[in-house]
This record gives C-alpha cells, sequence and structure tokens, in this order.
C-alpha cells in the first residue's frame, strides 16, 4: 500500500511539475511586449557608436567617437541625437571639438585649467550649423541630424572628438565607459554594452598611408517604436474612384478628444487661443500640439486609387501634417505594396526600392526633393505634400477587388502607421451590388415560403 501511495504521489509530482512549466511558459509568452526592436523590413537596422583612440596624453587619451546610422529609413531628426555614459572610473573631459558636454558638473577641485566636463554621466550634443572651422571635426556641427541609410550615406554618420583625463594612458590602464545612452530626440533606442573590437584604421589626406586606432570599441543601440511613444503616432486613410465611400483613420487611433477634462488636448484650426498654446508648450516639450480630429494623430497618409486605364492604374499620395509644433525635415515614407515591382513612373518625391526579402520588390521608399519639399510643414494649409505613381497593370496578378490595391504596411519616418481594418476597404461597386442582390434573394425566398406555408395552412 506504501509503494502504491509513493507512486501516485511522484505521478502527481511529475504531472504537476509539467503543468508548472506549461503556466509558466505561457506567462512569458503574455509577459512579451513589443519593446522588441526587430524590424522586419529593416532587420539588420541600428545606430552603431564607434569609440576610437587616437593617441595618448599625460593623464588620458584623445578620442574620435563617431555614430553610424545603418538604418534604412530611420533617421534622426532636429533637436537632433544626445549620446550619454557613465564613466568606469573618476574620469573628466578636458575638452571637445565638434560636439559638447551638456553640463560642466563640479569641477571645483581643480585649480588650473577647468575641464570642459566633470560629471560622472555626461551627455554629449552635437554643434550647430555655423560653428567655427578650428572647433569642426569631420561629419560634425548638423545639430544632431542624422540622414537614413538610403536618404543620404553621407549624411548618415555624425561624429565627435574629446580630450579624456585621469583615465589611464595604455591598453591595459584605460576602462570601456558603460550604460550608454542614445536620445535621438526620444527615448526610443536601447544600447548594449561597449565592447572592445578591432582597431579602426584611418587614411591619411594625401591617400598614400593607413594609421591605426590604439584601442576601438563598438556600442550597437537599436530601436523600438513601443519605448519611443506608447501611442501611435501616424495612421492611413483610403478612398479609390470606385467608390464614393472615404475610409478615414479609425477613430482614436493616436489617442482622443478630451479637451472637457485636459484642456488643450487638440486645437482647432480658426482657435484665437492657437498661438497662446504653441508659446506655452515650450520648446523643451516634445509633446504635439495636434489639430482637432477624431483620429487625433500628427501624420495622415491617404491613399487614393486615381485613375483606371488599360495597361496601368494610378495612385495619389498626400501626406498631411496636423501637428502644428513640428515641422518633420527629411521626412521618408515606406509603404509595402504586392505591384511596386510594376512601379513605372512617380512625380515629385524620390523613390528607392527596399529589399527586404531578397529578390522581392515588394517595399518601396519614398521622401522628397531637396529645397522643394523635402520638409513637411506643420500644420495649416501648407501642412501637406503629395505625389502621383503610375504602376503597369500585370494581367495575371492585378485586381482592384476585396482591397488588393491598397498597401499592406505604411511607415512614416521609421514608425508603423495604423491602417483601417481590413473589411472596411473601399470595394468595387459590382461586390457591392452582387452582395445586395444576394441578399434580395434570400429575403424573396424567405417571403415566398411564408406565403406558401400561409396559403398550406388556409
Amino acid at each position: 500500500m506504501e509503494v502504491c501511495l509513493c507512486s501516485i504521489s511522484r505521478s502527481s509530482i511529475n504531472k504537476f511539475g509539467s503543468y508548472a512549466i506549461l503556466i509558466a511558459l505561457l506567462f512569458s509568452l503574455m509577459c512579451f511586449t513589443s519593446t522588441d526592436a526587430y524590424d522586419s523590413l529593416d532587420p539588420n537596422g541600428n545606430i552603431t557608436v564607434k569609440w576610437d583612440i587616437k593617441s595618448w596624453t599625460p593623464d588620458g587619451y584623445i578620442a574620435i567617437v563617431t555614430i553610424y546610422n545603418f538604418q534604412k529609413y530611420r533617421h534622426i531628426q532636429a533637436p537632433g541625437w544626445q549620446l550619454g555614459w557613465t564613466w568606469a572610473k573618476k574620469e573628466i573631459i578636458w575638452s571637445a571639438a565638434g560636439g559638447q558636454a551638456t553640463e560642466q558638473g563640479d569641477c571645483s577641485k581643480f585649480k588650473g585649467s577647468i575641464p570642459h566636463c566633470c560629471k560622472r554621466d555626461p551627455f554629449i550634443v552635437d554643434l550647430l550649423p555655423g560653428t567655427p572651422y578650428n572647433q569642426q571635426v569631420s561629419n560634425c556641427c548638423r545639430g544632431g541630424v542624422i540622414s537614413s541609410w538610403v536618404q543620404d550615406p553621407e549624411k548618415a554618420v555624425s561624429a565627435f572628438q574629446i580630450t579624456v583625463g585621469q583615465a589611464g594612458t595604455s591598453n591595459k590602464t584605460v576602462r570601456l565607459p558603460k550604460n550608454f545612452t542614445l536620445k535621438a530626440p526620444g527615448h526610443g533606442y536601447t544600447c548594449g554594452p561597449a565592447m572592445k573590437g578591432k582597431p579602426t584604421k584611418f587614411l591619411t589626406p594625401d591617400g598614400r598611408r593607413f594609421t591605426q586606432a590604439l584601442m576601438t570599441w563598438n556600442v550597437i543601440c537599436t530601436y523600438s517604436q513601443f519605448l519611443a511613444q506608447r501611442t501611435p503616432t501616424c495612421c492611413v486613410s483610403l478612398s479609390s474612384f470606385y467608390n464614393n465611400t472615404i475610409i478615414n483613420c479609425p477613430t482614436c487611433t493616436c489617442g482622443c478628444q478630451n479637451n472637457i477634462t485636459q484642456p488643450g488636448t487638440c486645437v482647432e484650426p480658426d482657435s484665437p487661443y492657437l498661438a497662446s498654446t504653441l508659446l506655452s508648450s515650450g520648446k523643451d516639450d516634445d509633446s504635439p500640439v495636434v489639430r482637432c480630429t477624431k483620429h487625433m494623430c500628427p501624420i495622415r497618409v491617404h491613399w487614393h486609387i486615381k485613375t483606371n486605364y488599360k495597361a496601368y492604374w494610378r495612385v495619389k499620395i498626400t501626406i498631411t501634417n496636423f501637428n502644428y509644433k513640428m515641422n518633420y525635415s527629411q521626412w521618408n515614407l515606406v509603404v509595402q505594396h504586392p505591384s511596386f515591382e510594376n512601379l513605372t513612373q512617380i512625380f515629385s518625391f524620390n523613390y528607392e526600392p527596399l529589399l527586404p526579402y531578397g529578390s522581392i520588390n515588394d517595399t518601396a521608399m519614398f521622401w522628397g526633393i531637396q529645397y522643394y519639399n523635402d520638409q513637411l510643414m506643420q500644420g495649416g494649409p501648407s501642412g501637406n505634400v503629395q505625389s502621383e505613381i503610375i504602376l503597369q497593370k500585370d494581367k495575371l496578378k492585378f485586381t482592384f477587388e476585396k482591397g488588393w490595391a491598397f498597401p499592406r504596411k505604411v511607415y512614416f519616418n521609421g514608425d508603423n502607421c495604423v491602417m483601417p481594418p481590413p473589411d472596411a476597404y473601399p470595394y468595387l461597386p459590382n461586390a457591392s451590388a452582387y452582395s445586395r442582390l444576394t441578399l434580395l434573394h434570400s429575403l424573396v425566398a424567405i417571403l415566398v415560403s411564408l406565403v406558401l406555408l400561409y396559403s398550406h395552412n388556409l
């Protein structure tokens, strides 16, 4: 009997352990959040910070810090990047070129030369355009704005130089900084630890000799839209020539109008308080001042199927800025659609195909033409840019039915825009007529059945 009880208890324990493991697994899946930085359209995109020690000083070293934006379509816009870290020892920054520390910190213990920054956790920002030449280094002084890799690879890099003291004067005594933080300009990026890498080689101006960094380490930072902002920042609306219905952005996509309990949530375009609202929000406040709409999104992208030709079809794309506080410089739009391999002509936008899935050309990147429409102005009559594209029909694939002609995904400035639900897409008139005809047949059949049943009872 005792043996039987032992076997039963062991069996029960084993079952309980299996259930516990299963519950723990399900709980871990439920706890998964969208902070994961993986992007299916740019799986290898990241920002890499490279720290190169160029020479030693009596109490430290001189380093070039370079920020590379390897993201295809996500850029850093004004007011630009801020790069911070925590020193491993008691390092200081004696001087800086091409950038500057946001705070000097407490340098009271220094009696002679005063360091540029004495904080244990400094933040460095880029210098502004027009900085005197003797304070510049290569790839600096753009106000912290860094282009995406596809738009302008030459401007997808930013750099500054610092002279570090109290740091050690050899590879064995120097310690890597910790807790790297990249604000660009918000908190969407998460940086990994600094890792020692292969020393960087530098080409001399005459192009005939390579010099080498004494020590190099790299920091990789990845982006998460959820960390950058908890609510969406853009939405998509749809319309077509064959249907009078305009499918607007879903209600409360980016927030809801709530001026009763939260005054100033949104502003009407003709409001006399618009100027005072913008003034009171301040430059350091990143929260948008949005025009009152049902969707409450700062950006709306509208896709309109304009014309149907015999061998081609035409689409009009309009991007509207409802944010009265923000000019979007170097904006870009990424659209996923199966017919982009047949894109024939585009007007007033730059275009570059993205190939996230190898040879499948179904993702296109659009951005403005320099000095023409590369800046999306703040909310108002001029707060929109638009273009038209012509696509060739593929007889084996092309159809207007069931929303095929509308995009699958839309990104503005790297953020995923909210699409309308698929069952709300504008359908062809013959499809809706067929549905109405089917419903009519059903009603007639029911009516005939009722008449026959009534006559039979009589």
